[in-house]
């Protein structure tokens, strides 16, 4: 028994002193790359964009399908959300590969911030600790506009105006449900479900969105086609 416990011992310094190491290692990516650019900058830098789209310009379905399909704790957590990592947790062990991310709105704009989309454990500390940050300097309705103006949507479109006017040639606040739902869809896997290159996935994709709409509260059974 001594020895089984020495073992057991042995395996969580040497698990404690990885997740340091790791956390470490997170946290000076962070620190390098915000010290480089500020979080500040970064965000007049996308505000400073052209077509930049107001939060009041985003159709309310649009930002519902959002939160309901990408994040529907947004409005509550701050910058993680600690039930969706233990899950993705679970899952990647279950599959032994990062199959699942668990990443929050706020850590998908941070990510797209600062960093590329490569899964390496450092990689995704650091984006926490810049998610963090997000979090303290924005609201939750200016998270959602600077994400919806950073986030790639297929087709080499990589906000949500360029996206509404490439794929629907209408601006942002027009988009009928159809058109919005099928916008907040995209952004998951935009290889996958990129419109114009497989538009029965992105409408498979579309019908999961209206799937999690409906069990957030955010519209009712049949009410969005």
């Amino acid at each position: 028994m001594k020895i089984i416990r020495r073992t057991i011992t042995i395996i969580l310094l040497i698990l404690i002193l990885i997740t340091g190491y790791i956390i470490y290692s997170g946290w000076n990516m962070y620190k390098e790359v915000t010290e480089e650019v500020s979080v500040t900058q970064k965000i007049e830098q996308i505000k400073s964009q052209e077509h930049y789209t107001k939060y009041e310009d985003l159709s309310k379905t649009y930002v519902n399908a959002v939160i309901a399909g990408e994040d529907k704790r947004f409005r509550k957590h701050g910058g993680v959300d600690i039930i969706s990592t233990g899950r993705a947790i679970l899952r990647n062990v279950k599959e032994k590969d990062l199959v699942e991310g668990g990443s929050t709105i706020t850590q998908q704009l941070a990510r797209n911030m600062y960093f590329d989309q490569d899964k390496k454990l450092t990689r995704k500390v650091a984006e926490i600790f810049v998610a963090f940050e997000i979090e303290r300097e924005c609201d939750k309705n200016e998270i959602l506009e600077l994400y919806a103006n950073v986030i790639y949507f297929g087709s080499g479109y990589y906000n949500v105006y360029d996206a509404s006017k490439g794929y629907f040639g209408k601006e942002p606040w027009q988009l009928n449900d159809y058109e919005a739902t099928m916008l907040a869809g995209i952004p998951n896997a935009p290889s996958v479900y990129d419109l114009n290159v497989n538009p029965d996935l992105a409408e498979q994709r579309r019908q999961q969105v209206i799937s999690c709409m409906v069990e957030e509260g955010y519209a009712e059974e049949g009410e969005i086609k």
